[in-house]
């Protein structure tokens, strides 16, 4: 997107109302809504030592562009995100996000970014919406996870998670390992999918170990199954903490 490359990378304020919808709805709690809270972050960032953005994907689908990112700058440790817009009238007018740390290599050695970055299968878009819809609402909202292999491959399913292996199996040890802690990773509702050829991305409400939490979910589709998986887990504040009143999601 060339609105968000231009606002990153020059930090300019006077940039927000090129780029930037009159009526501007923020559900980053830590950012004030509209127009205004855009150009005061941007205004912060460029006092910020060595702040940038690095791109990983870039998906479109109808009104909404999503974003793979790793934040460098916002603090001592890089933030990897999945941002949400949503486009009218060629301006952003609307934003989503979730951001986690960037860890080391998980048991697998997969980082949570490297991996297939082209988007391919474009016939392919309503069909892999349709099974990642499926998926997340079946099994990580529905908890049948005996139709887990309805759904990911069986042969290959390269995982990004920073604490779970490749394959069926690494999932299920997380899992296990998970509820021998007795910590519960839950999803209540799938909120919202944004689909391009063969990346899925799923925007979820849940709780993780009793505290509310947004899920950011990225499926890489190949055949009709999931075969890759990229996430973010971040933690939701409370209401009383936001800097406006619109909501996570």
């Amino acid at each position: 997107m060339a609105a968000t490359g231009r606002l990153f990378s020059e930090l300019n304020p006077d940039l927000v109302d090129l780029y930037i919808g009159p009526r501007y709805i923020q559900h980053n709690p830590g950012v004030a809504d509209g127009v205004e809270g855009l150009k005061r972050l941007a205004s912060d960032l460029a006092k910020a030592p060595g702040f940038s953005v690095t791109r990983h994907r870039v998906l479109s689908d109808g009104d909404l562009v999503a974003m793979h990112v790793t934040y460098h700058g916002f603090g001592p440790t890089p933030l990897v995100a999945f941002d949400i817009f949503r486009v009218a009238d060629s301006r952003i007018v609307e934003h989503w996000d979730g951001l986690g740390p960037q860890t080391p290599p998980n048991p697998s050695g997969r980082t949570q970014t490297d991996g297939p970055t082209t988007v391919t299968d474009l016939d392919k878009t309503a069909a892999n919406r349709r099974l990642v819809t499926a998926f997340v609402s079946d099994v990580l909202v529905g908890g049948q996870f005996d139709r887990l292999t309805t759904y990911i491959s069986t042969e290959v399913y390269h995982q990004h998670n920073s604490a779970i292996a490749d394959g069926l199996d690494g999932l299920g040890a997380a899992i296990e390992a998970l509820g021998k802690q007795g910590v519960r990773m839950e999803y209540f509702k799938l909120h919202r999918v944004i689909a391009e050829g063969n990346f899925v991305l799923t925007q979820s409400e849940g709780a993780f170990g009793g505290e509310p939490t947004a899920y950011y979910d990225l499926f890489r589709v190949e055949n009709g199954k999931i075969v890759e998986h990229w996430d973010v887990m971040q933690p939701i504040a409370p209401a009383s903490q936001a800097q406006h009143a619109n909501g996570p999601f």
